[in-house]
């Protein structure tokens, strides 16, 4: 028996919570990146880095999201889609 452990990336950990996040109302892009940060604490990509991978998966799995995280500059972005 081998024990196999795959690398989950940015991407594929994007993908699995906006696939979890299917049925509800929309994605929360604030509550995403909390989620994506708890569990890959060492995630190097900035936040708006996350937003735009977070982004292109609601787009391909057409889920409604908000855009609602702070970036780092204080500005808050308030786009519905």
């Amino acid at each position: 028996m081998t024990n196999t452990f795959h690398t989950v990336t940015v991407e594929r950990a994007a993908e699995a919570y906006v696939l979890s996040r299917g049925r509800a109302r929309f994605l929360s892009i604030a509550q995403a990146i909390r989620a994506i940060r708890t569990l890959m604490p060492a995630c190097n990509a900035t936040d708006r880095q996350l937003e735009e991978i977070l982004a292109a998966e609601c787009i391909i799995h057409s889920v409604p999201v908000v855009f609602d995280a702070t970036m780092g500059d204080g500005s808050e972005t308030r786009l519905h889609s």
